[in-house]
């Protein structure tokens, strides 16, 4: 346990040029491959439910549980007034979620404290888990955080920097795609009840603006994770 106190505590040498290109490539066949990726997504869905659910508490709402279904959708309940800067915030976040989970990621990623990722990834799925209120969640959860720890527990140096790299290409790449298929619902008449749409109700702005707010959001995550990764050249 002193050893694994002072690898999280400690920075780790950055990675390499090649660990970097080649973790994003995967990342990308992780979402571009759509069999793989009706399993993949539900990481996404665990972001995107766990954004909902912390910035519900940082507004000061009563969190009543999160769900997680096997198609990938998910829900978020919490208890307060129904509308207001509290409701409009914690419905904001919930698409750009992954992504700004992406981007944090990459800065800590940057500092040189991939370990130290892992094993906060660990303790956040710890914490949600106390709220799911479902079977498939908790599977889900506990599956991939089961990923996780295996990976922090008993990976090597270079294997837990190279899936802390994959899992915060994952989230950055992920997050666009969402949004457009969350616009590809929509456009076919589903996603009625989506968080686009619900922020229509509550502030009157149309639905595609919060839309395309959430896909420069996640984009522009996704470019500034890029610059920092250190694959462009300077």
């Amino acid at each position: 346990m002193g050893e694994v106190w002072d690898n999280i505590t400690s920075t780790q040498p950055g990675a390499s040029g090649t660990v970097v290109i080649v973790t994003g490539i995967v990342a990308l066949l992780l979402i571009a491959w759509r069999p793989v990726w009706r399993q993949t997504r539900q990481v996404v869905t665990i972001a995107h439910e766990g954004a909902h659910g912390l910035i519900a508490l940082l507004v000061g709402r009563q969190l009543a549980g999160i769900r997680l279904h096997s198609d990938t959708s998910g829900v978020t309940v919490s208890r307060g007034k129904p509308d207001g800067v509290g409701m409009i915030a914690v419905l904001l976040v919930g698409y750009p979620g992954p992504a700004l989970f992406g981007i944090a990621a990459a800065f800590v990623l940057k500092q040189g404290y991939a370990v130290a990722l892992l094993w906060g990834l660990l303790a956040a799925l710890l914490l949600l888990l106390l709220q799911i209120r479902n079977l498939f969640g908790l599977w889900s959860v506990l599956a991939f955080g089961a990923i996780v720890f295996g990976v922090s527990w008993w990976g090597s140096e270079q294997v837990q920097s190279g899936f802390a790299h994959l899992l915060t290409w994952f989230l950055l790449l992920a997050a666009p795609r969402a949004v457009l298929e969350l616009q590809r619902s929509r456009r076919h008449g589903g996603g009625r009840s989506s968080d686009a749409d619900q922020l229509r109700r509550l502030t009157g702005v149309p639905a595609i603006l919060w839309v395309g707010f959430f896909g420069i959001l996640t984009l522009a995550c996704l470019a500034l994770g890029v610059a920092w990764s250190g694959i462009l050249p300077s």
